[in-house]
């Protein structure tokens, strides 16, 4: 079996925002929730009625949606619409058969053969994926606007224009322009009180990225605007934190950062000011914009090698996972906390965050589940097949015992093996885990009896797998609960 070390690549990269930047993810999301909400009743004109209730955790999740009919989409890695939700109200598979026939919609067909086809116009105003925590909470309220209108006018509309409303209100919040300005509430929120919405980061991990600097190139490519960076990666990884890294990239504008040839500017004073070209590119400085040809030219010139090898650690499965294998031949490590959130077998780690990460409406983030199957979620296809290795946090390979190497997903997508440090619970719930084969062996007891009736035989058989079903839920649930200590919590 192959094995996987960090070590062997000359350059390492990070993403910022819920990479080495942990949110407190609750906090974040009811912020977010509030302000959107607050923006859609105050400047847009919705009725308060539905969108200005309390925050509800189990609605919440990284779903598709279909702007015109007003409905949330959960697919498989092929594109088939396994659920969905009309504004709040889950459908019948036969109501997605009627809406969708064959449960396919061409635009997800696209969006499933390429994932940046529906990024830009003009089908990026027909749906949009939800990637990360600043994207979760415009779910529900694109939901709760949906039961708004629909109520309004005594019946489902023949077409909603909900989007352009919430994308107008999603631009207010996180313009960059408006962290200077302190407008947006957003920024400002963040600014007067860091300590409730962010976490510091583990001394361990700083520790290990100051050691691979010594013979590793270390970069840091984020979406943020350099201004907003200074104050979150100030608060998280310390006041020299720019000193982790041989270069810092930020409003990198990803993914269009690794398929585009946006030029790189300078920064001075948290200002963008000149364009410049890859070879006036210098260790140990700040930039902004840019491009990863560009950045690959500097690597080589550094390191004094023709094709470096890079790898980059980051959450957004598209932007930072997808698109930098798919495009720019870099290998990634996705880091997805619902790893953690959901549980993993044989293991007691906990999330602070769980109840809103977890969706009891739309299940699991890794899989799809039916009564026989358990298929890989278009998220778990993606970690799969474009990641080396995926991790609940970055404190977990960066940690003083944490291990050298690392078995990687197989080529094939078949397997789980490249989940650190285990699987998720949600891949086993209906496979038979190994340690109870025996067991579930013996409650066969029609297996050589060939007198049953065919009735007989069915009877039993249901029985069997309804036994089968709840020691293997039971079993689940016991190893999490006995391995959990008492009052341990991983943040």
């Amino acid at each position: 079996m192959s094995t996987f070390k960090i070590s062997d690549y000359d350059c390492i990269g990070f993403d910022l925002d819920n990479t080495l930047l942990k949110y407190k993810i609750t906090n974040l999301v009811h912020l977010e929730y509030e302000i959107l909400a607050n923006y859609l009743v105050e400047e847009k004109g919705y009725s308060r009625k539905y969108l200005l209730k309390p925050l509800n955790d189990k609605d919440l999740d990284f779903m598709q949606k279909d702007f015109d009919r007003g409905n949330i989409l959960r697919i498989s890695p092929d594109g088939k619409i396994q659920r969905a939700c009309h504004g709040s109200k889950l459908m019948s598979i036969d109501k997605i058969k009627e809406i969708y026939p064959e449960q396919r919609w061409q635009v997800m067909d696209i969006f499933s053969n390429d994932m940046l086809a529906t990024w830009n116009e003009p089908l990026s105003m027909k749906m949009r994926s939800l990637l990360d925590y600043f994207d979760i909470p415009s779910a529900l309220i694109f939901a709760r606007a949906v039961d708004t209108l629909d109520e309004e006018n005594n019946k489902p509309l023949d077409i909603y224009n909900i989007w352009p409303d919430m994308l107008s209100g999603l631009i207010w919040m996180f313009d960059p322009k408006h962290f200077e300005l302190d407008e947006g509430k957003f920024f400002p929120a963040l600014k007067k009180n860091p300590d409730k919405y962010l976490h510091k980061c583990n001394p361990e991990t700083i520790s290990w990225i100051q050691e691979m600097k010594k013979d590793k190139i270390t970069f840091l490519i984020t979406g943020s605007n350099i201004d907003f960076v200074d104050l979150t990666a100030t608060y998280t990884l310390g006041e020299n934190w720019r000193s982790l890294f041989d270069i810092v990239i930020c409003y990198a504008k990803k993914p269009g950062f690794f398929i585009q040839g946006q030029p790189f500017m300078t920064v001075i004073n948290n200002k963008e000011v000149d364009i410049i070209s890859s070879n006036e590119l210098l260790r140990g400085n700040v930039y902004s914009r840019g491009n990863w040809k560009e950045l690959l030219e500097f690597f080589s010139r550094i390191s004094h090698k023709q094709n470096p090898r890079c790898i980059y650690i980051g959450d957004n499965l598209i932007q930072d996972i997808y698109v930098p294998k798919a495009y720019g031949n870099c290998d990634t490590i996705a880091l997805v906390e619902e790893q953690m959130s959901e549980g993993m077998i044989h293991q007691c780690l906990s999330h602070l965050d769980d109840k809103i990460l977890n969706s009891t409406i739309w299940g699991s983030y890794f899989c799809l589940k039916d009564t026989a199957l358990n298929v890989d979620s278009i998220w778990g296809y993606i970690i799969k097949s474009y990641s080396e290795i995926c991790i609940p946090s970055l404190d977990l390979i960066t940690k003083n015992d944490a291990p050298e190497s690392f078995t990687p997903f197989n080529k094939d997508k078949k397997n789980y093996s490249g989940y650190y440090p285990a699987v998720p619970l949600s891949n086993y719930s209906v496979r038979i885990i190994p340690a109870i084969k025996d067991q579930l062996q013996q409650l066969n007891p029609f297996k050589s009896n060939k007198k049953d009736t065919k009735r007989t035989f069915k009877e039993k058989r249901a029985q069997l797998r309804q036994q089968e079903g709840i020691l293997a839920v039971q079993n689940m649930l016991e190893n999490k609960k006995t391995m959990e200590p008492k009052n341990s919590k991983d943040e």
